[in-house]
């Protein structure tokens, strides 16, 4: 029987290990093999979820899920792996702690609400805009990805695995963000997106990087999405 373009999609992009850069700075002992085993092990497990859904006829987790909770799936389970990897580094115990990976130790218990010290992490669609709840000084470290939405089907777009396209890494200031304001009678937080400054650091530190990767939106996060 022939794969359908669900079933393919249901397998994403390999990580490449030849598309990290050597040169990046990365604070707190954290390394590239590290950062790779973390990313290998979201598209194993995302792949394996896929594979089951797929077998029952269930659409795949990113399209079922909202594009903001899927991001913030993706960004939750790399700060969970990545210290599995590097003893240097723990996840901040604190509920909506500052930033989410700590100097293993540095804390009691790994816990703290809000500190500089560490390493913040998120997952985007976008290669822009990243947006936050606070404008912070801090290491940040965004995963970009590309991934189907559930919005795809009406729009006429085909199913398309998931895939890394970029990580940036760098360390920004809070001269870095801007407060995004909404419109009269919007019910969504306010929050701060990372200037051109910003982004000239995070991207100037490149940490991964797939040019074979395509289809990724380039434009800054709209409204809806800056949970992400």
């Amino acid at each position: 029987m022939a794969t359908t373009a669900e079933e393919a999609a249901c397998t994403p992009v390999p990580i490449k290990r030849d598309r990290f850069n050597p040169c990046a700075v990365i604070p707190y002992g954290l390394d590239i093999d590290a950062i790779y085993q973390s990313m290998v092990e979201f598209t194993d497990f995302l792949g394996f979820i896929n594979t089951q859904l797929n077998s029952k006829g269930v659409q795949r987790f990113e399209s079922m899920l909202m594009p903001a909770n899927f991001s913030s799936m993706v960004g939750e389970f790399i700060i969970a792996t990545i210290p599995k990897y590097c003893k240097t580094l723990a996840k901040n115990k604190y509920h909506n702690g500052h930033p989410d990976l700590l100097p293993e130790g540095r804390y009691p218990g790994d816990s703290v609400q809000h500190e500089q010290e560490g390493i913040e992490v998120k997952a985007s669609r976008y290669l822009r805009g990243w947006q936050g709840h606070n404008a912070e000084d801090c290491w940040l470290m965004v995963f970009c990805f590309v991934a189907s939405r559930g919005s795809d089907l009406a729009k006429g777009i085909a199913p398309r695995p998931f895939a890394f396209k970029r990580v940036y890494l760098g360390q920004i200031v809070k001269a870095d963000w801007i407060f995004s304001g909404r419109k009269e009678g919007s019910r969504r937080t306010i929050t701060a997106s990372v200037t051109q400054s910003g982004y000239e650091k995070m991207t100037r530190n490149w940490i991964y990087s797939d040019d074979d990767v395509d289809a990724v939106e380039e434009a800054a996060e709209p409204p809806e999405e800056a949970s992400e």
